[in-house]
């Protein structure tokens, strides 16, 4: 049987992880002002630009039901079965018209990870670990929900100003975090950013007190695979985040560059750990 497992481009893995682990990608619209580019590895840029420039945030554009039926229908041309991966629900209608497009179709699992960026991309390599295990696509969707609660995902931002202009936060709480350089943790929780811990000073010196406390508080890691994934970060940064899950004993560490929708959220120097909080739970 042969499966798609596909996933939009808020999953934020690499070209060479897609290709690495048969991923489909059908990507979301970041519109600039006037103008709409499709979300990729070359957005972030663009959306620093376009902020600079006229102090507004880009949009999202939810990928639409027909839109989502024409992708599965292509895919289904190719494959026997798509098990598809989606942003949280709590953060995007884009879900719930994935799985109106599916059930139209035959043979089409849409799971909602309740997660973002690489989160996702956690559930989806997972997926297709599965599907070359020669698992049928029912099973994999039901094995893949199973697992759906434990992805930790997080985020430390820099500065608010993305998440204020976005209406996250108020002027108080912003002019507070820049005066006292107050760096808040994001989290998923039911789907949905929330702001948790609070950091202060450097960035490189809270990455490695975010990620000390982020692996104590989720102390039971599959640590088969964790991920290093930021909008911009400098060497340091991303040191002590590898070095964090290095010491944690995490076999394969991956490092990627968040998309649009992260660096829309939260703006530049955001830089999170993600891994699956399972442990030996789960048969993998």
């Amino acid at each position: 049987m042969k499966i798609a497992i596909s996933a939009e481009s808020t999953c934020d893995l690499s070209k060479e992880l897609l290709n690495e682990y048969e991923i489909s990608i059908i990507p979301y619209t970041i519109i600039l002002g006037d103008n709409e580019v499709q979300d990729n590895a070359e957005v972030p840029a663009k959306i620093f630009e376009y902020v600079e420039k006229t102090g507004n945030l880009p949009k999202t554009s939810a990928i639409n039901e027909e839109t989502y039926t024409e992708y599965f229908k292509n895919l289904l041309k190719t494959h026997d079965a798509v098990v598809h991966l989606s942003l949280s629900g709590g953060i995007t209608s884009s879900t719930e018209h994935a799985k109106l497009a599916a059930e139209k179709l035959k043979n089409v699992y849409v799971i909602d990870s309740k997660s973002l960026s690489t989160g996702i991309g956690l559930l989806a390599i997972y997926a297709r670990k599965l599907a070359r295990q020669g698992f049928n696509a029912d099973v994999i969707a039901q094995k893949v929900e199973t697992r759906v609660p434990y992805v930790q995902a997080s985020f430390v931002v820099e500065r608010l100003d993305y998440l204020y202009k976005g209406g996250r936060c108020n002027a108080l709480a912003l002019f507070g975090a820049n005066v006292f350089k107050i760096r808040p943790q994001i989290l998923l929780v039911d789907g949905k950013m929330k702001p948790a811990k609070k950091y202060r000073g450097k960035m490189d010196r809270v990455i490695a007190d975010y990620t000390k406390d982020t692996l104590a508080e989720f102390n039971n890691p599959d640590k088969s695979v964790g991920f290093v994934t930021y909008t911009t970060a400098t060497p340091e940064m991303i040191k002590n985040a590898k070095q964090a899950l290095i010491d944690a004993g995490f076999k394969t560490i991956y490092e990627t560059t968040a998309g649009g929708t992260i660096t829309s959220h939260c703006g530049e120097h955001v830089l999170g750990i993600l891994y699956i909080n399972d442990g030996d739970k789960i048969e993998k």
